[in-house]
């Protein structure tokens, strides 16, 4: 099989495409070059898609003797992961850019290209499996290592995509493996530093870094009941689940912490609360994708029982969910967890399972606190 090995520096791509080589598939690796002002070196653990990251993949592709190119995609990714993540936080919501990235470069993008090129599919090192359904179709999977599984970030794959991807690292029970494979292979990265925080803000001051790409005009901060409690430098610095930063100046009646609740960014609001208010009993997904074939019950409209996580690495929880049309006929999910969730905010993904098996994803428009949500006196 014709295979290209995405190489972006890191220990897991390289070893990854190392497996790929001994399988006996004829592996190009190719870097991609997302930023047009990559920073000369890395700091420790933060920043990616640097000169050293670069220099690295290079290294490994001539370790293991195979062909090495770079790939332009900084333009593509400035407007689908950058400019969609400064849309996204100006629009009251909480972006994951890292499954954005996924979506709209490595696995479209960049598929699209191999494919054109005439290889069969692309390698990468992520922690996730494909493995055949019931049905004969291809199926996403979690990892076998669930402290380093990112099947979540890749739930936005289709059914297309993940039929055309390789994830040598699926069975690799822990990293420390992988590393020690690295380093008996004779592969620099060995002890290379994962990369972590969002790449392009390699600081790690999200706020700051908003600050300066999008107007922020101070506004009030309200209680559930409208109450002013305070005033923010701007909603859109925000996100649900906050608690520090918000300067209110006086407790609350029961001494409690406050909490972001919800952001509106058309009246400038942040609204906040106990603790409490932060529990959601129902999400609303838009733009929903199935990452194998899309259960039956799904199709004719029917709750379906499943598992939903909604960040990475985050809490994995029973769920029913549905696929229904919304007000502009357009597809939506609608999830039901079994017991209430807090921290969910719009513009997360909500990813579902079933077992070890990705269902899909689709982007949270709205989540519902059944408190809030009451008529008084209810």
């Amino acid at each position: 099989m014709k295979v290209l090995a995405a190489m972006s520096g890191g220990v897991d791509s390289a070893v990854a495409a190392a497996r790929a080589v001994d399988a006996g598939h004829d592996v190009v690796g190719v870097h991609l070059a997302l930023s047009r002002m990559p920073g000369l070196l890395r700091t420790g653990s933060r920043g990616c898609c640097t000169i050293e990251d670069a220099q690295d993949a290079w290294r490994a592709c001539e370790r293991l003797g195979i062909p090495f190119y770079t790939w332009d995609f900084s333009e593509r990714f400035q407007e689908d992961v950058v400019d969609d993540f400064v849309a996204e936080y100006a629009a009251g919501r909480t972006p994951n850019p890292c499954l954005r990235c996924n979506e709209k470069i490595k696995f479209a993008a960049l598929l699209e290209r191999a494919l054109e090129l005439g290889f069969d599919a692309v390698c990468t090192g992520h922690y996730a499996a494909v493995r055949p359904g019931a049905d004969g179709a291809l199926e996403l999977h979690r990892a076998a290592d669930d402290a380093k599984d990112q099947s979540y970030v890749l739930g936005v794959l289709t059914a297309d995509q993940v039929a055309h991807c390789l994830f040598p690292l699926a069975d690799t029970p822990s990293k420390a493996l992988v590393r020690a494979e690295a380093a008996e292979r004779g592969l620099t990265v060995a002890q290379k530093p994962d990369s972590h925080d969002i790449c392009f803000i390699p600081d790690g001051d999200t706020r700051g870094w908003l600050a300066e790409r999008i107007e922020l005009e101070p506004g009030p901060i309200v209680g559930p009941d409208g109450e002013r409690l305070g005033t923010h430098a701007g909603a859109q610095a925000y996100t649900v689940g906050q608690r520090k930063g918000l300067a209110i100046g006086r407790p609350a009646a029961d001494g409690r912490p406050r909490f972001v609740l919800e952001v509106r960014p058309k009246d400038n609001t942040v609204v906040v609360g106990g603790r409490d208010l932060l529990d959601v009993d129902r999400i609303t997904g838009i733009r929903p994708t199935w990452a194998g074939s899309p259960l039956p019950e799904a199709a004719a409209g029917h709750w379906f029982d499943c598992e939903l996580q909604f960040r990475a690495h985050g809490e994995i929880v029973p769920a029913r969910a549905r696929q229904a049309a919304g007000d502009d006929g357009a597809p939506r999910w609608e999830i039901e967890p079994a017991a209430a969730l807090r921290g969910v905010a719009p513009g997360q993904s909500a990813v579902l399972y079933r077992g070890t098996r990705v269902l899909g994803q689709a982007t949270i428009d709205a989540a519902r606190n059944a408190r809030l949500a009451a008529p008084a006196g209810a």
